[in-house]
Order: C-alpha cells, then structure tokens, then sequence
C-alpha cells in the first residue's frame, strides 16, 4: 500500500488542527495561533507543490468547520464482462464513473447519480466493492483527506451520454484497460472490482 509523502501527512495534519482549532476557537489569541498553523500548511503545500498560495488557501477553505475526510463515490458498472469507464476532460485519462458525495446524499444514490450524469446510464448499486483511503492508493490527494467508497452496480437503462466535465464514455475488458487518473480509480481497485464480478459472494474489501 503507498503512503503519501511525509509533507503531506504533516500539512494535512497543520491545517486539520487549525481548521478545528479556528472553529472552536473563543479568544483572539488562539484564533492567531490556529491561523498561523494554517498558513504554515499552505507553505508546506507552495513549497513542494509550486502551487500560488492563494489556490492552497482556496482548497483549505472549502470545508470550514471540524476537520473530517471526505467521501469520494464510484460505480462500478459491468457489460458482457467489461467495466463501463469514463475519461474526465480535467486530465484526459480514464476513471469509474463518480466524484464527491453531497450533503444529504445516501452513499448508493450519490454514486448512482454520478453515474448518470458523467455516463449516461442508469444503474442500481447491488453491494460495495470496497472502502479506500484514497490517499494511500494512487496517487495522493493534494490537499483533502478522503475516503472512496466503490460500489458495484447493475445498469438499468441509458446509453452513453458524457456531461461537460466528461470526454468519452466505454467498456473496457480487463485485460486491455485504458490510462488511469491515478487521483480517481487506480488499478487495485479495478481488479477488485473484476474479483467481485468473478465471485459474487466476495466480502467487502476495506482499508
């Protein structure tokens, strides 16, 4: 299993302290100390990434409030035994269809949803494949601890029809799949995903 860089782990943890810290936070002073923690994360982050420190802080600002992961998605969809994909127009490589959960979402709703609109199909989650830290597969994340849910799913319906974030849509055998974006669905995944196909009795696969 790959760990992410030590400046990673160290940042994250930075700027999850002072995230916390701010919301809680009930004198000026404390507020200083928790907001100059959070600007020596984005050093960190400016640093090793090249990155303008004004895009860090924008990341660090998304989710205000109590640090927690976040929850990436994904729907895995097969036909005739090939895994229906998606190639994002962001990085132009392929992924399972799905991205962030919503606020309100049930998991196997938003990942159904995230099908049918980056693919175009409609499907119906039948089990989870799996439950990842997506920072430790892959390619880490660069700002966000995240959690990626995997689901199996059966397509009910539709035909390839990609939104304005998605390039093509395709079935892909296990054997001849296409360049993955390393940061969405990565190669252990999808062999998982093909093992549950195999043997519908598989468990749960968990980080």
């Amino acid at each position: 299993m790959d760990e992410p860089p030590d400046w990673i782990v160290w940042a994250r943890q930075l700027q999850a302290l002072a995230q916390t810290g701010l919301t809680y936070a009930q004198n000026p002073f404390d507020r200083q100390r928790y907001e100059k923690l959070s600007s020596l994360a984005v050093e960190i982050y400016t640093s090793h990434t090249g990155q303008a420190a004004a895009i860090v802080q924008e990341w660090f600002l998304v989710q205000p409030g109590y640090a927690t992961p976040k929850v990436d998605v994904r729907g895995c969809c097969f036909r005739d035994g090939r895994v229906l994909m998606v190639r994002e127009r962001q990085d132009g490589l392929w992924c399972l269809p799905g991205g962030w959960a919503d606020v309100g979402d049930r998991p196997a709703d938003a990942t159904c949803r995230e099908v049918r609109e980056e693919s175009g199909f409609t499907c119906e989650a039948r089990k989870v494949v799996g439950v990842f830290d997506a920072n430790r597969q892959g390619r880490p994340l660069p700002a966000f601890h995240a959690f990626k849910l995997i689901f199996l799913c059966d397509i009910t319906g539709g035909a390839p029809d990609p939104d304005h974030e998605i390039l093509e849509v395709g079935f892909f055998d296990r054997e001849a799949l296409p360049d993955l974006s390393p940061w969405r669905t990565t190669l252990a995944q999808l062999r998982e995903c093909f093992a549950h196909l195999d043997d519908p009795s598989r468990p749960t696969a968990f980080d």
